[in-house]
């Protein structure tokens, strides 16, 4: 049998492992939900110690979910999430262009797709190599899951406060409620600590939460959403 040289198993055999491994895990992940997360575990082992630490997470389908908290996430974090194709290139190219021009600081312009596949298929370090595997994981969630499915991981695993994942996590610890109950106002709040989940919470009342929440929902009338956000998700939220 032909011995087969270093370089045909480094840039052959195993990046085409790599892409069948990895299509066969989205694929898988279409139908199946997404129980645990890297950072889940990473928080699990960083807080063993600490008996007060409590994994607060569950899975509901996305017709379980308000509408509410979609218009609120994607006023929040997206806004072109229903019309890119994982990657907001107008936002990215407007980045550099105030970064070039006004000097102003390079700020993250990571899409809903772009952080669902890092919370599901990294570990969230922040290295060249993980923004790397992010790109290939959001190509393939965007073709093989779409906007829906994508959606609905998202609002599934997202860290909304410490120790607590997902949206009706969230809904249950915050107001005792579920998230296909949480209204207009109450996905807003959740929203708006989206981007610093252990800094503040909706329980927090903070000035900056507050006036945060109080943009995305002003935001949010300026929106057009597709008519699979009210029909999909739950009935709508006062």
């Amino acid at each position: 049998m032909k011995k087969r040289s270093l370089a045909y198993w480094l840039f052959v055999r195993i990046p085409l492992w790599f892409i069948a491994v990895s299509v066969a895990i989205v694929l898988l992940f279409k139908w199946l939900p997404v129980w645990v997360t890297p950072l889940m575990v990473i928080q699990k082992v960083e807080n063993f110690s600490d008996r007060s630490f409590e994994l607060k997470k569950k899975w509901v389908p996305l017709k379980k979910i308000s509408p509410e908290v979609v218009k609120a996430v994607v006023a929040s974090e997206d806004n072109r999430y229903f019309d890119h194709h994982g990657f907001d290139w107008e936002e990215i190219r407007k980045m550099w262009k105030d970064h070039n021009e006004r000097g102003k600081r390079l700020r993250g312009c990571s899409t809903i797709s772009q952080q669902t596949a890092k919370n599901v298929f990294t570990s969230g370090s922040q290295t060249g190599i993980r923004k790397v595997y992010e790109a290939w994981w959001t190509f393939l969630i965007e073709k093989i899951w779409g906007k829906q499915r994508i959606m609905e991981v998202y609002l599934n695993v997202a860290e909304t406060g410490r120790g607590v994942f997902g949206v009706e996590a969230a809904a249950k610890e915050y107001w005792s409620t579920s998230a296909a109950s949480l209204s207009r106002a109450q996905a807003c709040e959740i929203a708006a600590t989206l981007p610093s989940p252990l800094k503040r919470n909706p329980a927090s009342g903070s000035s900056y939460a507050k006036k945060r929440a109080s943009d995305i929902r002003s935001l949010i009338g300026k929106l057009v959403f597709p008519s699979w956000v009210d029909e999909k998700c739950a009935k709508k939220s006062k």
